[in-house]
């Protein structure tokens, strides 16, 4: 456990992103998977102006932006190539090549009428993507599309395979597959339920595996655990759970972990924490860490035991407002994150770039943290509309 402290706090930034005009909160971000850490990769971000920026991972410089498409929910690149995702309000997936300039994008998968995309992924062979749907009448959906292309669908849009609309009451906030396993999806509602399916299987009812309840809004759902057989979730009220499905058939307790609101019991060295981002497993260290931060910028990392969270150390002197979204790097253990000062960061072990000491990073963000909003512990309901 010392190794892992002393690891995690050594982290230091290493990069800042150039400045843009234009502030914008980082919603999400997501790092291309095909090219071996040491060499130059591609970052996609996901901003709050509609816009997906593509960024040169070590220099953090923008290559190119596809532009004008508000409503815009989460980021995800392809596993096996540099298309990047994202599901939108208007009822579409839209996936771009990230190597291109193009405005377009290359492919667009449509739902049915009156769905409003919040959350999506891509399978981990790249064969599927499922997304999730405000609940609209009486209808919560996970909606399912083929993701495989050919000549064909370079010009055309593409029709749903199927959907599922039994399983969650209300709108479904989170949607994961499994890291290895392409037929296992987990997904997240704010009705509470977190729901394993099994989509090898063809009907809806058999293929729900199992489901967990969480009492409470899902903001953030996840896979740990070796071979990838624990979910975790966070919800809007600052909550925490952890489920073993190796349990599913004995007479353990699945649960391992469940905490209403974190807030209340964590013992943060430094100062607080006011609210989740959320998880990463950590598969060298066999380790499940919670990220979380305070208004200010200041971000926490937290480790999983079935006892409780225990906090690991702080990262200092980087973002001046909430910090919105990250993504960790398994090869070289650096962590971008993302924020509402309109900053994306670069954290690596080890030295830290001597060109930004904190008192300039804070004046880079000083002017647009006047223009942003801190985190808000609304509910999700009034939280989405904003």
């Amino acid at each position: 456990m010392e190794k892992i402290e002393e690891q995690l706090a050594n982290l230091n930034i290493v990069k800042r992103s150039s400045g843009t005009t234009e502030p914008t909160y980082l919603l999400g971000i997501d790092a291309s998977k095909t090219v071996p850490a040491e060499k130059a990769s591609l970052v996609a971000v996901l901003c709050s102006n509609g816009s997906i920026r593509i960024y040169d991972k070590e220099r953090l410089y923008i290559l190119r932006e596809f532009r004008g498409y508000p409503g815009l929910n989460g980021v995800r690149f392809a596993n096996a190539c540099d298309s990047v995702y994202s599901s939108c309000t208007d009822g579409t997936i839209k996936c771009w090549d990230a190597r291109l300039a193009s405005e377009k994008p290359i492919q667009l998968f449509k739902g049915y009428p009156s769905n409003v995309f919040i959350s999506f992924d891509i399978s981990c062979n790249d064969h599927v993507i499922c997304a999730g749907t405000e609940k609209v009448d009486e209808d919560a959906l996970m909606v399912f599309w083929d993701a495989r292309m050919n000549s064909q669908d370079l010009s055309t849009s593409k029709d749903p395979l199927g959907a599922y609309s039994e399983t969650h009451s209300d709108d479904v906030t989170q949607v994961r597959f499994h890291p290895s396993n392409p037929n296992m999806v987990v997904s997240g509602s704010t009705d509470g339920l977190v729901n394993i399916f099994d989509i090898s299987i063809d009907n809806e009812e058999d293929a729900l595996v199992t489901t967990c309840n969480s009492a409470s809004s899902i903001s953030c759902i996840g896979w740990s655990g070796k071979d990838y057989k624990q979910i975790y979730c966070m919800t809007h009220d600052e909550g925490f759970c952890w489920w073993d499905l190796t349990h599913l058939d004995t007479d353990e307790p699945m649960t391992r972990l469940n905490i209403p609101d974190v807030r209340e019991v964590i013992n943060v060295k430094e100062g607080i924490l006011d609210y989740l981002v959320g998880g990463l497993y950590h598969e060298k260290m066999d380790k499940l860490f919670v990220v979380g931060g305070t208004n200010t910028g200041m971000i926490h990392l937290l480790s999983c035991t079935p006892s409780g969270l225990i906090h690991m150390t702080g990262l200092h002197g980087g973002h001046a407002a909430t910090v919105r979204s990250f993504c960790w790097n398994m090869q070289d253990d650096s962590l971008l994150t993302g924020g509402e000062d309109a900053q994306l960061l670069l954290w690596k072990p080890g030295a830290a770039d001597k060109t930004f000491t904190k008192k300039d990073s804070m004046k880079i963000a000083s002017s647009v943290y006047q223009r942003v909003r801190v985190h808000s512990n609304d509910s999700y309901k009034k939280r989405k509309k904003q």
